[in-house]
């Protein structure tokens, strides 16, 4: 039903958490396939890929990717960020009712300091993406990144919350 995409480089720890939450939802069988996207990672991260079962994809062009995913829909993410709550009922429910993109609420608990939300834009997939499949091909393109495809314009959004990615690198600073 659904396919995981992810970027990385050099993000080891931030992958396995977002991974371990993901878990509940290929058991739920929401989640078909995590297909993570390397740009030269030194570290241990396909070793995490590996180990969830994941398609860990060095040498890639997106529109191959988006493509190949085994999912009708997409969920772009960031590695480190973290759906919440009820993510797997309510990405089950939204995705066998509806066509359009939609984006995670942002978390309260994980907040940027005001200034810095006052004064910064968000980064394009700070809060995820959800799209269908077709949606994707049609906008991809081989030389995109992700965060190039995650600028479609969202018009729902989600209840559930997304934990960002910055809060799994324990760097504060990497929201500012």
């Amino acid at each position: 039903m659904l396919t995981i995409i992810m970027e990385t480089r050099d993000n080891e720890p931030e992958l396995a958490q977002t991974l371990s939450v993901l878990v509940a939802g290929a058991v739920e069988g929401l989640v078909s396939d995590v297909i993570i996207l390397d740009h030269g990672s030194k570290d241990g991260s396909l070793r995490v890929a590996d180990a969830a079962g994941c398609r860990f994809c060095v040498d890639w062009h997106l529109d191959d990717i988006v493509r190949s995913a085994r999912g009708e829909w997409l969920m772009l993410l960031e590695p480190g960020a973290r759906p919440t709550g009820r993510w797997v009922e309510e990405l089950l429910e939204y995705v066998s009712l509806n066509r359009n993109p939609a984006r995670f609420s942002p978390s309260r608990m994980h907040r940027r300091p005001l200034l810095n939300r006052l004064s910064r834009r968000t980064r394009p997939l700070e809060t995820g993406l959800l799209m269908q499949k077709r949606d994707a091909i049609a906008v991809a393109r081989a030389n995109m990144q992700l965060s190039d495809m995650a600028n479609v314009r969202a018009v729902r959004k989600l209840a559930t919350e997304l934990v960002p990615a910055w809060v799994a690198a324990g760097n504060r600073s990497a929201a500012e």
